[in-house]
């Protein structure tokens, strides 16, 4: 009887040891679920915001909130002729700037007979370097540039691996995705300062959210693009200067034509023109966003992914792609 009592005493002192334990996991418990639940009230709202709300709120005066001019970098083509078009659709006047000629008057005679808008061109091929900005800053020194949407940029030939990239691919890339964005902010960036209004878009990548295996040196120029627009908004929020990385998923342009898989458009893969309806929307809302709501619900779900695991699906993806690249070309 003695050895039952024992026992009992016993088994009273555990139970309310772990009492004490259980109701601190459940506090535990409970905290997690409130910051969860908060997390995904405020992802809703966030995501609500962004590619809801402003389709039903009606068209901002971006003439009157930014300025009458927007300059928009690589517009013959593809999103940022898109983009041209819609800023153009708001009432704003465009300067596109791009490398061929014929392209840019077309484009230009096409925005300004559709949009009722005036509109101009500079013809620059930033794969040059620096020579060509002085004339680039000579000719926009008696616009009022309210909005530049640095967009131009330039991708593999197909993915690959990056000692098969030739030399001039890689200063191509370095040359036309980053120093372009770089300088023509440079160029913009002090006048808008002076009227205290402006906003700046560059066309960054989701690749930039997790490595991806052979498109590696691409994904490196669209990250030093998102980090570039994120870091450079908080310095001139202040001076009333709008600054957003655009971060895309895969969207039906020339640029993806080396894959008959990811060029088609599809539930998953919009095309330029459906990209920048929304992306324009998101305008002053988010300094990074998709642009997207399709490309969000990716994204989020590749975040939730290790980063062994994106970049296996994604070097698995690339070496199909690369496959079907070259097949083609050997036909």
């Amino acid at each position: 009887m003695a050895a039952v009592d024992r026992f009992s005493l016993l088994y009273r002192e555990i139970s309310r040891s772990c009492s004490f334990y259980i109701e601190a996991l459940a506090v535990v418990g409970a905290w997690y679920t409130l910051r969860k639940c908060v997390s995904l009230a405020l992802d809703t709202y966030s995501a609500l915001r962004l590619h809801v709300i402003p389709k039903l709120r009606g068209e901002i005066d971006l003439v009157k909130k930014y300025g009458k001019w927007a300059v928009v970098t690589g517009s013959t083509d593809g999103i940022g002729k898109a983009y041209a078009e819609q800023l153009a659709k708001h009432g704003v006047n465009i300067i596109l700037v791009s490398r061929n000629k014929e392209k840019l008057e077309a484009v230009s005679r096409s925005i300004s007979e559709t949009y009722k808008v005036e509109t101009d061109f500079i013809v620059a091929d930033f794969s040059k370097g620096r020579e060509l900005y002085p004339a680039i800053k000579e000719a926009l020194k008696d616009r009022e540039i309210g909005i530049l949407v640095n967009n131009v940029g330039i991708f593999y030939s197909h993915t690959d691996y990056f000692t098969n990239l030739s030399e001039d691919t890689l200063w191509d890339l370095i040359h036309v995705n980053i120093a372009s964005a770089t300088m023509m902010t440079h160029i913009v960036l002090p006048g808008m300062v002076k009227k205290k209004k402006g906003a700046i878009v560059n066309l960054s990548s989701g690749v930039c959210y997790q490595p991806t295996p052979m498109l590696t040196v691409y994904g490196a120029s669209k990250s030093y693009l998102d980090y570039f627009s994120r870091s450079l908004h908080y310095e001139y929020a202040s001076k009333g200067i709008f600054i957003q990385s655009l971060v895309p998923l895969v969207t039906c342009t020339n640029m993806v034509a080396f894959s008959s898989t990811v060029s088609k458009r599809s539930i998953l893969f919009p095309t330029a023109e459906e990209y920048a309806s929304h992306a324009v929307s998101t305008l002053g809302l988010s300094i990074r966003t998709s642009g997207y709501w399709k490309h969000a619900i990716q994204l989020t779900l590749g975040e939730c992914l290790p980063e062994w695991m994106w970049a296996w699906f994604a070097l698995y993806l690339s070496r199909i792609l690369r496959k079907e690249a070259l097949a083609a070309k050997a036909k």
